[in-house]
């Protein structure tokens, strides 16, 4: 009889007695209840905001040393990992005049300071035209030196707008702690950080305000030292910062 009810297509043993379902029902309301729930959703890890979290150590750092300690522990910036050095200052902190720069080179990236390779060479013999030097230990006569950016994209690309505005915090209480009379924005992505423009062929030689300070806006050592027309407006824009300086 068994072997007939499955020739049937028969797939369920029926027993002797009845079997209320409805009661059955109410002895696994757990299981009913995980079967129709759906599942639960992924926990997603916080987004974390790396532009606040740089304002909150730079805000944090009280000197030049503990900046410095801040940004080798911002995690954030992808140059970080594929640079050799942290490139963070030169010269004497408190100099009158301040040099930001736009990012470190492969020069710069080995000995782990800033404006150390040809067109540092360049900015040395500039600014001692004009009685400035970063290895002075007079203020009046010093230079402080950074860049925008504190290690060295690859293959010496140009800094992303995104890189900027990430470690823009750090520079702008790196000025406030080094507490310059003046800054140099040198060059196009300097200009873009602390002035928010580009072109630095219509900028430089304009006095702005970035900061709370008076800042001049010149080229590049490494564009001057591949055109040599432009050399002669930097020259003059040494000379009105030259002036600038004697103006009590």
């Amino acid at each position: 009889m068994l072997e007939w009810q499955i020739e049937l297509g028969a797939t369920e043993a029926i027993g002797d007695a009845p079997v209320d379902r409805y009661e059955l029902a109410k002895t696994r309301p757990v299981a009913a209840a995980a079967k129709a729930a759906p599942p639960a959703p992924e926990r997603q890890a916080p987004q974390i905001d790396p532009v606040a979290e740089a304002r909150v150590l730079a805000a944090a750092a009280g000197d030049l040393a503990g900046l410095k300690a801040a940004l080798a522990q911002f995690e954030h910036c992808e140059l970080k990992r594929g640079a050799r050095n942290l490139v963070f200052s030169d010269g004497r902190p408190g100099a009158r005049v301040m040099i930001v720069g736009e990012a470190p080179g492969r020069d710069e990236d080995i000995q782990g300071k800033p404006f150390v390779g040809r067109a540092g060479q360049l900015l040395d013999r500039m600014f001692a035209a004009i009685g400035l030097s970063r290895d002075t230990p007079e203020p009046a006569r010093a230079l402080y030196i950074t860049n925008v950016l504190p290690w060295r994209p690859p293959q010496n690309r140009d800094p992303k707008p995104e890189e900027i505005t990430m470690l823009l915090p750090f520079v702008e209480r790196h000025v406030e702690l080094a507490a310059p009379d003046l800054l140099i924005a040198m060059g196009n992505h300097a200009c873009s950080a602390l002035l928010g423009k580009r072109g630095i062929t219509r900028l430089r030689g304009n006095w702005a305000t970035a900061l709370g300070r008076p800042v001049l806006p010149m080229f590049h050592p490494a564009y001057l030292l591949r055109t040599d027309s432009a050399k002669r407006e930097t020259w003059a824009d040494l000379l009105d910062l030259q002036a600038r300086l004697r103006t009590p």
